[in-house]
């Protein structure tokens, strides 16, 4: 005989998060010394890139490195530092060619959006990997060849990873982001977070791995990431992140670690973290932002959406016009996600991400716009997401 769940069971909701509880789950972790780290420093495993570098020089050795690096990801803080990951001199190359694009961008003007603070508040490269890789290839293939962002990447998501990059510089004066996790849950409004099942939450973090290369030296004044060690182990994160007393206890009990050029920090996106604020008067804080995706969350054939919404466009006006509920086809038929685009051309400048597929051809009924209305749309759309 089986019971019948109650009615939220399979759903997260923001009134089951006690911050309390987060309190208890981080009192209860053991601060242990993985293998092959050098130290811990405010409970984060630093890592030496040329001890990583010995340990992981055969294939067994390997593994075994990616298996410590996995479970400190995911059973321990949830976050490491590679010191020396990156030589001076290939940093100094790939600095000089991002303050080149910055210039090109401030010269053609325009606010460029940020998911946690507000347009012109930092300069922001969006889709800095492709940037990079057309403007320097040389460097690019210099930078990217580096052994130990593979390493991290394999522990994490297995082969087959993808990596795309955004450059964050924070001057003098810039201030802290709030307490947030990141892609893809992170992004998401808690209105949409909640309507998600709880198995996604717990899937989430599995599907991307950040990562930060540090392109100056970075003291604690100058606003390194701010960081609770384990939180991402505490299940309604997605949710709890909003809410006014787990921000308060965030900023009472974060840590945050200076880094050298050079360094890199890789940890799970449902980590609590928040860039910090910049006390100093002469540091501008440059740091390469690495988002490293699971090959795995794609679609198994290519779909021409676009074409699929202006096709059956009419249809659904006359339907909705007959009374009929069409949001389910709209879902079968539209891209519902706002993601992948082109972040310089189609900005989350209002909100946590830009309009999907979907929400233009929602407002576009809502209205009772024209099909051809309509087309302008969806091509307007297509062209905002293409990066050239």
């Amino acid at each position: 005989m089986t019971t019948t769940p109650a009615p939220d069971a399979s759903r997260m909701r923001r009134s089951e998060c006690r911050v309390q509880d987060l309190a208890d789950l981080l009192a209860r972790q053991e601060q242990t010394l993985p293998e092959h780290a050098e130290r811990l420093e405010h409970q984060v495993p630093v890592y030496s890139a040329e001890v990583l570098r010995a340990a992981s020089a055969t294939e067994e050795g390997a593994e075994r490195v990616e298996v410590e690096l996995a479970e400190v990801l995911a059973e321990g803080a949830g976050i490491f530092v590679i010191s020396g990951a990156l030589t001076a001199e290939v940093i100094d190359r790939v600095t000089a060619d991002f303050e080149e694009i910055i210039a090109a961008q401030r010269r053609e003007g325009g606010a460029t959006g940020d998911h946690f603070a507000p347009p012109g508040a930092n300069d922001r490269v969006w889709n800095a990997l492709e940037k990079l890789a057309v403007a320097h290839p040389e460097d690019f293939v210099d930078y990217y060849a580096g052994d130990l962002l593979a390493l991290a990447a394999r522990a994490w998501l297995g082969p087959g990873y993808q990596v795309t990059s955004q450059v964050n510089v924070v001057g003098p004066g810039g201030l802290a982001q709030t307490v947030h996790r990141d892609y893809h849950l992170g992004f998401t409004s808690p209105e949409a977070t909640e309507r998600y099942p709880r198995h996604v939450h717990a899937l989430s973090p599995a599907l991307t791995l950040q990562g930060a290369i540090a392109h100056c030296d970075m003291p604690v004044e100058s606003g390194p990431t701010l960081y609770l060690p384990h939180s991402q182990k505490y299940p309604q994160g997605y949710l709890a992140y909003w809410l006014a007393d787990f921000q308060e206890y965030f900023t009472e009990h974060h840590v945050q670690l200076p880094l050298t050029k050079g360094d890199a920090v890789f940890f799970n996106p449902a980590l609590f973290h928040a860039a910090g604020s910049n006390t100093t008067s002469d540091t501008r804080r440059m740091a390469n932002l690495l988002q490293i995706s699971s090959p795995f969350g794609r679609a198994m054939e290519s779909v021409d959406r676009e074409r699929i919404v202006t096709a059956i466009y009419p249809t659904l006006l006359s339907r909705k016009a007959a009374g009929v509920d069409v949001e389910h086809a709209v879902a079968a038929a539209a891209e519902g996600y706002a993601f992948p685009t082109n972040l310089d051309r189609d900005q989350p400048v209002d909100g946590m991400s830009p309009p999907s597929q979907a929400d233009v051809v929602r407002r576009s009924l809502a209205e009772g716009a024209p099909p051809e209305a309509l087309a302008e749309r969806i091509a307007a759309h297509t062209h905002a997401r293409r990066t050239s």
